[in-house]
């Protein structure tokens, strides 16, 4: 029996349906669909029987649901997953297929966290965005709410530079040293390389570092016609040979202020209203059961 969790609400509630696709790939096993937000799915991979495979299906937001809701906690059980999100982010930072459907409890076992405005902590997996990256979620979860065609979170980031979002000035500390920027238009701190559905934010970031380093990437600048310039580079990680522009930071705690209330996002996640966010890098989850040796045992 292979249980599939699917997040209804994933890819603009088109979760079932994407879900439902597994069956093309794993077509000699007997399929068990659930609900993932009816079902407290620790509980049942507590309890599963050894010979019973559990398989996540949704994106990068499924993952963050689920990693929040075990809070920091490695199952013991082989946890697989099959991408049908509508960004993939996580999916293209390790460089696996539509197709693939594979084991991520090695990837779950150092995972970093953000507090928001100072009180809310959050485990994250692929990123924390913050500037107008954080603008777009939150005018695409506008969208969302009109229409269930693919949102063009490029178009909404070209739009918002030209007339809508306002670069802030901001205070980024890491691991204790204070660097001041102006005019800063993305602030992210990755766990991962990509987000936004592509875009390759912190090219030289490795989530399974030996030493758990988060990045930092500041993307600032006064002149909105260079902005402009630069800004689709991103997509190939190639704005961050403008080094007049973007800086890259890593570090184990990282704190990042801006002088004006802006929208954040986390994990696609939308919070407004922050202007202020500091993550911590991971500690080793428990039990600490690599891929191979679960993989061994089913």
């Amino acid at each position: 029996m292979t249980n599939v969790f699917y997040n209804p609400l994933s890819d603009n509630r088109h979760g079932e349906e994407n879900a439902k696709k597994i069956a093309e790939v794993l077509n000699s096993e007997t399929l068990n669909y659930i609900d993932l937000t009816k079902t407290d799915l620790w509980e049942f991979i507590r309890t599963a029987p050894k010979d019973e495979k559990i398989v996540i299906a949704g994106g990068d937001g499924t993952i963050h649901f689920i990693i929040n809701k075990f809070g920091g906690k490695l199952p013991e059980h082989p946890l697989y997953y099959f991408p049908t999100g509508c960004g993939n982010d996580f999916k293209t930072d390790i460089d696996k297929k539509d197709s693939d459907v594979f084991i991520i409890n090695d990837y779950l076992k150092y995972l970093p966290t953000v507090s928001i405005n100072g009180c809310k902590r959050i485990f994250f997996f692929n990123g924390v965005g913050f500037g107008i990256d954080g603008y777009c979620c939150e005018e695409g979860d506008k969208l969302k709410k009109q229409t269930d065609k693919p949102i063009n979170y490029a178009s909404i980031a070209i739009k918002g530079m030209l007339f809508y979002f306002k670069p802030r000035n901001a205070i980024i500390t890491v691991d204790g040293v204070k660097h001041e920027y102006k005019h800063v238009w993305l602030a992210p701190t990755m766990n991962g390389r990509f987000y936004g559905g592509g875009m390759n934010i912190a090219p030289g970031q490795d989530r399974m570092n030996p030493e758990h380093t988060l990045s930092t990437v500041v993307f600032h600048c006064k002149s909105k016609l260079k902005t402009l310039m630069v800004f689709p580079s991103i997509f190939k990680g190639k704005h961050i040979e403008h080094e007049k522009m973007v800086e890259v930071m890593t570090g184990h705690n990282i704190t990042v202020e801006f002088d004006r209330p802006t929208p954040l996002q986390v994990d696609g996640e939308t919070y407004v209203n922050v202007t202020r966010y500091s993550v911590s890098a991971g500690e080793a989850a428990s039990p600490e059961t690599s891929s191979e040796e679960i993989a061994a045992n089913v």
